[in-house]
């Protein structure tokens, strides 16, 4: 079975990207996006999207490109800080935000993939994450219910893949895509390097090809740093 195509305009054309999608999109900062299907995203034309990503990218990368275009609808994010064009659509009104802690995040994904609805976890308990929340007492101790993360779509990056689609990750840059890669519908993914089936080590296969609907060979990666820190010359 061949899943690779020749683009990311490719992919999306046969997924067939609509208004109003739910996408998932990997990375953390600007580590590990899927930087060729983000532009095709918003090459697309597509609007009215919610995206669930850690964040939102810088105001001229990432997802930062499709905020530029008022593609975004609605952000399931961990953190925004470094994206003005966010915090002025998101004061503005125009932004809807669905501000999630970083390990419930992670959690939420984790069981979108394990088909867990839901599960109970005392991070945010007392604060305005909980409104609207069931709570429930377990050993004397408050827990807040949150439920499981999915979607239809679900656009990742890896170092290497292979033609059947399993994927092997690089160091930070793995960060959520393999959580997003079992929790949506349909997966794409994107590699740096793609190989024939069995040069990759099975024992360092993270995502198997059985959740990966087809993979493209992503071209002209930036690999942008967000905030470059150096010592300071003696």
């Amino acid at each position: 079975m061949n899943k690779v195509l020749s683009s990311a305009q490719e992919a999306l054309k046969l997924v067939g990207v609509h208004d109003g999608d739910v996408i998932m999109l990997g990375g953390f900062g600007l580590c590990g996006i899927p930087e060729n299907l983000i532009a095709a995203l918003k090459d697309s034309g597509v609007k009215n999207i919610t995206c669930i990503s850690n964040n939102a990218g810088v105001d001229d990368f990432g997802l930062g490109l499709l905020l530029q275009t008022r593609q975004i609808k609605k952000m399931v994010s961990t953190y925004v800080g470094e994206n003005a064009t966010f915090e002025r659509q998101f004061l503005s009104g125009e932004l809807e935000l669905e501000f999630v802690p970083q390990g419930t995040f992670a959690e939420r994904l984790r069981a979108g993939g394990a088909g867990i609805p839901a599960f109970f976890t005392p991070t945010g308990v007392g604060t305005p994450i909980a409104e609207g929340k069931e709570t429930r007492v377990f050993d004397g101790k408050t827990y807040l219910m949150e439920q499981w993360l999915r979607a239809r779509l679900a656009f990742v990056k890896a170092y290497k893949g292979d033609r059947l689609g399993n994927l092997i990750y690089r160091k930070t840059a793995r960060n959520f895509n393999p959580m997003m890669a079992t929790a949506a519908e349909i997966t794409i993914a994107e590699v740096e390097h793609l190989v024939e089936p069995g040069e990759l080590d099975p024992e360092a296969i993270v995502t198997p090809g059985v959740f990966v609907k087809y993979i493209i060979e992503g071209k002209n990666y930036e690999k942008r740093i967000e905030q470059r820190t150096v010592r300071p010359r003696s």
